[in-house]
């Protein structure tokens, strides 16, 4: 599997786990609001049930919201080619730990066959502003660091 390849697994993979938590929010909003909307009119100015749903529904809105921008922002990666050193887009492989610089998302696991010897495919989706972005940015295969005590190899970047 080429680089570009790799990367576009990878792309794809935290694409996919975001819309699963767009999918997620915006089935709890409409939740929410068809809640509200079954409880029936409101009994007086300061229905707590109803206030209750109303503010779940709007957390619920702003989470889909937030995912929905993710995945365009995602979606425009997917033009990027490959990267040489680790930058906002690169797929960043250490002898711990996978990488991929883009939106703080977190966990994700991407679906595809590991090679012998691999045992996960586990990535983590990072922000710029998280701090092992910082120790990360501008390192290049074979490159060391040291995070929370513990030192890392950079294996491969794409």
């Amino acid at each position: 599997m080429t680089r570009e390849e790799k990367r576009r697994e990878v792309v794809e993979a935290c694409i996919a786990h975001q819309r699963q938590v767009a999918d997620t929010a915006r089935k709890e909003m409409d939740s929410a609001q068809q809640q509200s909307n079954d409880y029936g009119a409101n009994v007086d100015r300061y229905d707590s049930y109803r206030t209750k749903m109303m503010r779940a529904r709007d957390m619920y809105a702003k989470q889909y919201s937030n995912a929905e921008t993710s995945i365009r922002y995602l979606e425009d990666m997917l033009r990027q080619p490959p990267f040489a050193t680790a930058e906002h887009g690169a797929v960043v492989v250490t002898d711990r730990q996978r990488f991929f610089l883009s939106v703080g998302v977190g966990k994700f696991l991407v679906p595809y066959a590991p090679a012998e010897g691999e045992q996960q495919n586990v990535y983590f989706a990072i922000s710029a502003q998280s701090p092992i972005y910082a120790a990360l940015k501008g390192r290049k295969e074979g490159d060391s660091f040291v995070f929370n005590g513990v030192r890392q190899t950079v294996q491969e970047i794409y």
